[in-house]
């Protein structure tokens, strides 16, 4: 039976609530959000035409699209996309989903490259992805500064692809994508500053068999048995590919912080630090040569 948009919200928010657990607010956008999908409205027609009733056509697309999510499929992955620093990116179940709190981690690599003191080098300020995937972090800050050369890799052919045609939706002309694990496949080019996400929840953390963790690609979420293997390998090879006082900034866990920084002193990095997201969490740490 054909349902109008106002007892598909009314209904299907209590839906998603009481499956997922989620709170009425996140519900009720997630179904705004199904629904834009399949009438490819905006959400002020949503909110202005209450009565318009769903075909059954529309219907059933949306039925399907909402017992994806009511089994736990991200939604991101449902869409098939995920805004990020102000962006449209692509998301597929090869590429983590963007999160708000890696938007610090551009947001610091964007003042550090305001600074005078970075030094070019020669041809220009250089950026390396570790790790792009989806390619939201290389991206925002090559769409922020076309002035700059970026360079993302991944060992994922899968995620490669995604960020390529993620650099191609968004007119991003100033950003290589290369297929390596970590440093394995670049050349002797040196950076002013390397930017990472990397995988660093521990294998056996039990957040991995909750939520939308279910469904991403564990290989870029779990990383040895305390989180830290893939963080290590970084930090231990990157000063060969920085420029004098280039710089590392790299995401961690919650509560990894202290130890990122332990790992960034021993290697030789001054002037240590880590900040916060919105949430008061040291999310980021870095340091320069």
């Amino acid at each position: 039976m054909s349902r109008n948009l106002q007892s598909i919200l009314s209904q299907d928010n209590a839906r998603l609530t009481a499956a997922l657990l989620l709170d009425a607010d996140s519900a009720r956008i997630e179904v705004q959000a199904l629904l834009q999908h399949v009438l490819k409205v905006s959400r002020a027609y949503l909110l202005a035409y209450p009565e318009r009733c769903l075909n059954e056509a529309e219907q059933l697309d949306y039925e399907t699209l909402l017992q994806r999510r009511l089994h736990g499929e991200p939604i991101a992955y449902i869409l098939g996309e995920r805004e990020f620093f102000g962006l449209k990116f692509k998301v597929t179940s090869s590429t983590l989903i963007p999160r708000p709190e890696t938007e610090l981690l551009v947001e610091l690599a964007l003042r550090q490259l305001s600074q005078p003191h970075l030094g070019a080098g020669r041809g220009g300020l250089r950026v390396l992805d570790l790790g792009t995937g989806s390619g939201a972090i290389a991206l925002s800050i090559a769409h922020t500064r076309p002035d700059l050369e970026i360079v993302a890799v991944d060992a994922s052919a899968e995620a490669l692809a995604v960020a390529r045609e993620n650099a191609e939706l968004l007119g991003v002309k100033n950003a290589e994508f290369i297929s390596s694990n970590w440093f394995a496949a670049l050349d002797t080019k040196r950076f002013n500053l390397i930017v990472s996400n990397p995988p660093y929840i521990a294998v056996d953390d039990a957040h991995l068999h909750q939520g939308d963790l279910r469904f991403e690609p564990a290989t870029a979420l779990s990383s040895g048995y305390d989180g830290l293997d893939d963080i290590r390998s970084i930090v231990a090879e990157a000063s060969n590919y920085l420029e004098p006082d280039g710089k590392l900034l790299l995401e961690h866990g919650y509560d990894q912080a202290a130890q990122v920084r332990e790992l960034l002193s021993e290697a030789g990095f001054r002037e240590v630090f880590s900040a916060c997201d919105l949430a008061g969490i040291e999310r980021v740490s870095g340091g320069h040569l």
